[in-house]
C-alpha cells in the first residue's frame, strides 16, 4: 500500500484541472501579447482566469493579481520590489519572523547584502508571533512587514489582522505568504489589512510553475524582471498560459469545495491523534493546538531520529516529511522547530504529516500501525 501524506510539499493535479489546461497545450497556442485573433483569444482567457483568482480573495480589481512562476517568485517580487522602491525615499528596514519560508529568509539575506536592514522577530513555543515584538521592531525607516499567514512546517496561523492593522497605523506596507493557507482559509483582502500576498497553484491541486502575487493598487514596487510589457510592466515574459488556466480552475474548485475539504481534513486530523493515543505512542505536537492549518500536523517522537523514521516509513510506502520540501535532501535541521526553543530532542525527532482530499481514515489507521511497529522496533535496537 502506498500512502501520500506530504500534501504541504505538493498536491497531485486534479483531473478537472488537467482537462481545463489541455486546450491551451495544443489548439489555443497563441501568444497573448499578439494582436491577431490567436493572441486575442488567449488574452481573453487569461483575463477571465485573473478575474476568477481576484474574486477568490475578494480583490477590488483583477489587475491587482500579478502572475508569477510560483510562491517563491511571488515572495521575491514582494520583498525585493517594495524595498528597492522604498530606498529612494530613505526607507531601508524590513521586519519578518524567524520561521518564514526560505523564499522569504533567503531573500532577506540577499537584501542585507545590498545594504538593507532586517529584523527577524521571534515566535513563542507554539510558533505564534507576538504583536508586541513587531511593534518594538518598527523604526522610522521601516518600509515593509512580511509575516506568513500559516506556517508550512507546523501549520501555526499568525494574527494577520492585528499585524496588518498595526502596519496600516504606522504607514508600513504588509505582505503575507499565504501559499499554504490559500484554498483552505477564508481570505478577504478587501477586509483584511493586507497589501501584498503570495499564492501558488501546486498546493491546491493545480499545476507546478504558476503562482501569483496580489498587489494592492496603492503599492509602489520596482519590477524584478525586464524585457516586456506583460503584467502591466510588473513582470516581463510571455505568460504561462496552460499554467494560468490550470491555476484558475484549481482556484474555482477549491472555492466550491473548501468547506467539504475542511471537514474532511478535520476528521483525518482527529483520527491521527485518536489512534496515536490509542496505541499509547509517545509524541509531542509542534505548533499551535488550535490556531493551525487543518492539513498540517507536526509531531516529535522523543528518542527516535526523524531521518530514521522517515526512511522506515518510506520503505513501508508511506510518504511524509521532516519539514519544508525546499530543504529536503539536506542535513540542516528545521529552522522552524529550532525557533520554538523546545529542545534538541524535539527538533531531531520531528515529522510533518500533511493530509489531502484523497486520504482516508483507513489510511491514517494503517499509518499509525506502521508507525507503532517502527517505533517499537527502533526503541529496542
Amino acid at each position: 500500500m502506498s500512502i501520500y501524506l506530504d500534501h504541504a510539499a505538493t498536491t497531485p493535479i486534479d483531473p478537472r484541472v488537467k482537462e481545463a489546461m489541455e486546450p491551451y497545450l495544443a489548439d489555443a497556442f497563441g501568444n497573448p501579447s499578439s494582436i491577431h485573433a490567436y493572441g486575442r483569444d488567449v488574452r481573453a482567457a487569461i483575463d477571465v482566469a485573473r478575474e476568477t483568482i481576484a474574486q477568490s480573495i475578494h480583490a477590488a480589481d483583477p489587475s491587482e493579481i500579478v502572475f508569477t512562476s510560483g510562491g517563491t517568485e511571488a515572495n521575491n517580487m514582494a520583498l525585493r520590489g517594495v524595498m528597492v522602491e522604498a530606498r529612494s525615499s530613505g526607507q531601508k528596514h524590513l521586519i519578518t519572523s524567524q520561521i518564514e519560508h526560505h523564499a522569504i529568509l533567503d531573500t532577506c539575506e540577499y537584501l542585507e547584502k545590498l545594504g538593507f536592514e532586517v529584523t527577524y522577530v521571534p515566535v513563542d513555543s507554539s510558533g505564534r508571533v507576538h504583536l508586541s515584538d513587531i511593534q518594538n521592531a518598527i523604526r522610522p525607516d521601516t518600509a515593509l512587514i512580511s509575516i506568513m499567514l500559516g506556517n508550512n512546517e507546523i501549520g501555526t496561523l499568525q494574527p494577520i489582522r492585528e499585524i496588518g492593522e498595526l502596519a496600516r497605523k504606522r504607514g508600513i506596507l504588509f505582505h503575507t505568504d499565504a501559499v499554504q493557507a490559500f484554498g483552505l482559509e477564508e481570505i478577504n483582502v478587501s477586509d483584511l489589512p493586507i497589501d501584498l500576498m503570495s499564492i501558488s497553484a501546486h498546493k491546491i491541486y493545480g499545476p507546478k510553475g504558476i503562482g501569483a502575487l496580489y498587489v494592492h493598487k496603492k503599492v509602489k514596487m520596482m519590477p524584478q524582471m525586464f524585457g516586456g510589457y506583460q503584467e502591466r510592466k510588473r513582470r516581463a515574459g510571455t505568460e504561462n498560459v496552460p499554467g494560468i488556466m490550470g491555476f484558475a480552475k484549481a482556484v474555482e474548485l477549491r472555492m466550491q469545495e473548501r468547506e467539504k475539504d475542511r471537514e474532511h481534513l478535520e476528521q483525518l486530523r482527529r483520527e491521527l491523534f485518536r489512534t496515536l493515543k490509542e496505541k499509547q505512542i509517545d509524541f509531542v505536537q509542534n505548533g499551535h493546538a488550535d490556531q493551525s492549518l487543518l492539513h498540517i500536523v507536526n509531531l516529535s517522537f522523543p528518542g527516535i531520529h526523524s531521518e530514521t523514521l522517515l526512511m522506515n516509513l518510506d520503505i513501508a510506502g508511506i510518504a511524509v516529511s521532516s519539514g519544508s520540501a525546499c530543504t529536503s535532501g539536506t542535513i540542516h535541521k528545521s529552522h522552524v522547530i529550532q525557533a520554538l526553543h523546545v529542545g534538541a530532542e524535539r527538533v531531531d525527532s520531528a515529522i510533518r504529516f500533511s493530509f489531502g482530499q484523497s486520504n482516508t481514515k483507513k489510511e491514517i489507521s494503517y499509518v499509525v500501525d506502521i508507525l507503532t511497529n517502527t517505533i517499537q522496533r527502533l526503541s529496542t535496537t
